[in-house]
């Protein structure tokens, strides 16, 4: 029995089948989860994905709304170029396929944000077109079963995964193959405690055979993340409201809505040169968040500043806004952690 009829036999009786995007699985709607489940768990993913769709039911649903609605509902999912690039393929797609998510290869890899394994799950889960993937857990079953060493981010390493991966492919219930794979490494070939013993693969796999299989595939070189420190102002004037500022569309959070960052200015000078004073200023407890590339500290510093003051702040990409409704703006985690301290201390 080959490679994939065991797969297939496994997922018949084992396979995930109820997932949302599994029921009516449109390619708008098999890309949308593809892109959310890009870096995140299916656990995560599922209220995101089904607010999204209530949200946005089409393509011409998402092209037609405004980024910052779109970021609103990524607000919490992270890596939010995803959501950015979503916004704007579903644009392309609205302007360049008339609104039709497209089938042919070549045309999804043109979108936005979406590679060559994003594009080859979209087509085979949505529309059962032979292209083989390689995410993360299919790399991790291929690179076991095939006892592949060295980091699947190494060029030579991914070239003889994605050959592998189209040597499996088969050409009949693709959409059943690829589901099958993913599941396959998400629930039994796990990255740290395997479940070799309820593995359709383990009698022909090679690390299973070697009594190795945590050993593959090579984990990504250590290296030490660099820290970066910030001072972030919640500026709140006596009507209960918060100053928020956009950041450009590029870069760490971007587009999204954050505090005020306080550079080499003290504070007061910060407040002055906006037409601020100051009433009363409290330094917090700092924060520290992850980003894939390095550590950010984060001292958030608390000012309160009058309601009469507050509206020369009015501007492009600066808004006052009620901490209750922050849920409207798409925010980084760290930022609505901040906002929803600050919504208890008042």
């Amino acid at each position: 029995m080959s490679f994939a009829a065991r797969l297939l036999a496994w997922y018949d009786d084992h396979g995930r089948k109820n997932l949302p995007w599994q029921h009516d699985p449109t390619p708008y709607r098999v890309w949308v989860s593809e892109v959310m489940l890009q870096q995140t768990q299916v656990a995560t993913v599922i209220p995101y994905f089904e607010r999204f769709m209530a949200r946005f039911p089409a393509i011409s649903d998402l092209a037609a709304a405004s980024v910052d609605e779109v970021l609103a509902l990524w607000s919490g999912l992270g890596y939010y170029s995803r959501a950015r690039n979503l916004h704007r393929a579903a644009v392309q797609i609205a302007t360049q396929h008339g609104g039709v998510f497209p089938s042919e290869l070549e045309q999804v890899l043109a979108l936005p944000g979406i590679g060559r394994s994003t594009a080859g799950a979209i087509l085979a889960l949505s529309r059962n077109q032979r292209h083989p993937i390689l995410d993360g857990n299919v790399r991790r079953v291929l690179a076991r079963y095939h006892a592949i060493g060295g980091w699947p981010g190494e060029a030579e390493v991914e070239r003889l995964l994605w050959q592998k991966a189209e040597e499996h492919t088969p050409a009949e219930r693709v959409a059943h193959y690829t589901q099958a794979i993913m599941d396959l490494g998400a629930t039994l070939c796990t990255r740290s405690r395997p479940r070799c013993g309820d593995c359709p693969q383990a009698a022909a796999c090679a690390a299973h055979a070697a009594g190795e299989p945590l050993r593959y595939p090579a984990p990504r070189p250590r290296k030490t993340l660099p820290e970066r420190r910030t001072t972030l102002l919640l500026v709140t004037n006596d009507r209960g409201e918060v100053l928020l500022e956009q950041r450009p569309p590029s870069g760490i959070w971007g587009g999204l809505w954050t505090l005020p960052e306080l550079g080499d200015e003290s504070v007061a000078q910060w407040c002055r040169r906006r037409g601020l004073g100051a009433q009363e200023e409290t330094a917090w407890p700092s924060l520290r968040h992850t980003f894939s590339h390095f550590h950010l500290d984060i001292a958030p510093r608390h000012v309160q500043v009058a309601a009469a003051d507050s509206a020369v702040m009015e501007a492009a990409g600066a808004v006052w806004y009620k901490t209750e409704l922050c849920d409207q703006l798409g925010l980084p985690a760290p930022i609505k952690r901040l906002l929803a301290r600050l919504g208890r201390d008042e």
